[in-house]
């Protein structure tokens, strides 16, 4: 009897001497937030925090696409100029492609026809035409060519003009060193002018297999109203899908065909 009651003393005592643990629930109300144990973040302040965060991602994100949205033509107008798809001709200024060595013509290589196509948007009183129907180049040759435009309205108006060069597949090699499409053209009321254009098929495309078939080429051109966005730039006052086929995605004049020579002895 002694034994055990000295063992339960024993038990009492390192009960009532050890250290004491806090049991707090696992869960909180709403109103036991304010009562966390100490080291516990108040659940509060981190929905707050977790909200905020949510709110700084959210706002970005929308503006992030705003903003492609706003670059995204003019982009894609860049990267067609600088790689020719989708038969827009190359307009870049890389200072190698036009070094003297490079602007040398080929001699032994077939002479490439290149026609002059002109059109006016029904909402544009000018009158917009080539001055020569087509030129013959080798490539590595220069040329200059001109249109002529006439503002045939009773106000000054602004134009500005799309362009395309068919077959498509040619554009890559069509490089154009000054052109009258690279800016906006202002003529006022009965104002003519010239309008210069000066262009080279580059001297590489002989050594391409696929141009091989290449004997004509049509360069295009359409002048419509300009107006302006909401970014502020000028673009053509036209539905989108006339400005679409005028770049070469719907029917344009092609090169005449080719006469098919008799093969009768």
């Amino acid at each position: 009897m002694n034994s055990i009651l000295r063992t339960s003393s024993r038990a009492a005592c390192a009960r009532s001497t050890g250290p004491k643990y806090t049991q707090y629930p696992r869960f909180f109300s709403r109103n036991q937030v304010k009562y966390a144990p100490p080291n516990r973040p108040n659940l509060r302040d981190v929905y707050k925090a977790r909200n905020r965060t949510l709110l700084m991602y959210t706002t970005a994100t929308v503006i992030t696409v705003v903003g492609v949205t706003y670059a995204a033509v003019p982009l894609y107008r860049a990267f067609c100029s600088a790689t020719g798809f989708g038969g827009i001709p190359m307009t870049d200024r890389d200072s190698s492609r036009y070094s003297a060595e490079r602007l040398v013509p080929r001699e032994e290589a077939k002479r490439i026809k290149v026609h002059f196509n002109a059109d006016t948007a029904t909402a544009l009183p000018w009158q917009f035409q080539p001055q020569q129907r087509y030129v013959n180049v080798l490539p590595g040759e220069t040329s200059l060519a001109f249109y002529k435009a006439k503002n045939l309205g009773k106000d000054d108006i602004i134009g500005i003009a799309t362009y395309n060069v068919t077959p498509a597949k040619v554009a890559p090699y069509f490089a154009k060193v000054e052109c009258f499409c690279f800016e906006e053209q202002k003529l006022i009321a009965g104002e003519e002018v010239d309008m210069p254009l000066l262009f080279f098929i580059d001297r590489d495309i002989v050594d391409d297999p696929l141009m091989a078939d290449v004997d004509d080429v049509v360069l295009s051109y359409t002048f419509f109203r300009a107006r302006r966005n909401s970014a502020g730039h000028l673009e053509p006052d036209a539905p989108q899908q006339v400005v679409l086929e005028s770049q070469g995605w719907g029917d344009i004049p092609h090169a005449p065909p080719k006469p098919v020579e008799s093969t009768a002895s």
